[in-house]
């Protein structure tokens, strides 16, 4: 085992504190990667809060992982020393599942092992990306292009391949009429990618206090979800709603919104239950669904789409000393649009 410094919850509802966590020693299969730069995602406060259930502590959280190889196991063949890769949301799967063998590791029949407060396969419970250095095994690490900076390409690793998987999986493209709802760290994602794509776009955002960034990004419309003109205004206007918003939202209104076999997906998280009406979807044959994140070569599909399109997350780097400061302007929804902690402070 070798140990690194990382930051990590001692117990529930505690801040984040400076500390040791063991790393383990490589195997043929591993590599150690130098991390360079993790991102912090909503769903690491809620983890580490004990908002979804409760946790094994001390726990380092962090699923957006940027940095390069520093040394690989006998049997590697996939990565190099000095090559630059990022870990997502997932470190393991058994590989041999139904789910497994066609790309989605992520719905791994005999569970798969997340970034952090994962029991591995080897018993050991999962730390993340918070920290210098992580192990991992090869094929849960994806190449990062050259031509995405390590600090912008970090949040894709959670945020980008959210929202790029349920748009690919929708079959959205050129013709296709998409609503993002909210215009935060998954929203300015799902904008992006949505346009790239080829679909007109529009954001549904509380007010338009962020109309100009989402205009930039390549919204083609944006609306305020405050003014009820906006649900009328728009009944029937599009194919797919992608919601990334972690509140309680009235289903109805924005089920509304959709054309006759249109779809809602959800990837937001909200504490509390959804209410629907069946109503609301056999009245057009709409589709109410959710989505996780993508398999790994989905998520090597999603960073190579993004190098080519130049799409990357808009960022606020800072050091480890602000991670907790950052939670809670997180909380307050006072960043634009994800905070990326340099790993060079963790020492």
């Amino acid at each position: 085992m070798t140990r690194v410094t990382a930051y990590a919850a001692p117990r529930e509802a505690a801040p984040l504190e400076k500390t040791l966590i063991e790393r383990r020693e490589l195997g043929p299969n591993d590599i150690l990667i130098d991390v360079a730069f993790a991102g912090i995602c909503h769903s690491d406060i809620h983890t580490v809060r004990g908002d979804w259930g409760p946790q094994r502590y001390p726990l380092a959280p962090g699923h957006e992982i940027a940095g390069t190889v520093a040394a690989i196991g006998d049997a590697v063949t996939a990565h190099a020393v000095g090559d630059r890769v990022g870990v997502g949301c997932l470190v393991n799967s058994c590989g041999e599942c139904r789910s497994c063998l066609r790309g989605q590791e992520q719905f791994c029949i005999e569970g798969a092992v997340f970034t952090y407060g994962s029991v591995d396969r080897d018993g050991a419970v999962t730390q993340g990306g918070y920290s210098q250095q992580v192990v991992v095994t090869e094929r849960f690490a994806v190449r990062i292009p050259d031509a995405l900076p390590l600090d912008k390409a970090a949040p894709l690793l959670c945020a980008g391949i959210t929202t790029y998987s349920p748009l690919r999986n929708w079959n959205v493209g050129p013709g296709t009429r998409v609503a993002v709802v909210g215009m935060g760290g998954l929203g300015h994602m799902g904008v992006q990618i949505a346009h790239a794509l080829g679909a007109e776009v529009t954001v549904l955002s509380q007010t338009l206090s962020k109309k100009d960034d989402g205009i930039r990004l390549g919204a083609d419309h944006y609306f305020a979800t405050s003014d009820p003109g906006t649900f009328k205004q728009l009944r029937g206007s599009f194919d797919v709603i992608l919601n990334t918003v972690s509140a309680v939202v009235d289903l109805r209104s924005y089920l509304g919104l959709l054309d006759v076999g249109g779809a809602m997906v959800c990837v937001g998280a909200p504490g509390e239950p959804l209410e629907v009406g069946v109503m609301s979807l056999i009245g057009g044959n709409r589709i109410l669904a959710g989505s996780n994140i993508g398999g790994i070569a989905q998520t090597q599909e999603m960073l190579d789409f993004c190098a080519e399109h130049g799409i990357a997350a808009e960022i606020e780097v800072i050091p480890a000393s602000e991670i907790n400061a950052a939670y809670e302007r997180v909380l307050a929804s006072d960043v634009r649009y994800r905070f990326v902690i340099d790993a060079a402070t963790f020492a």
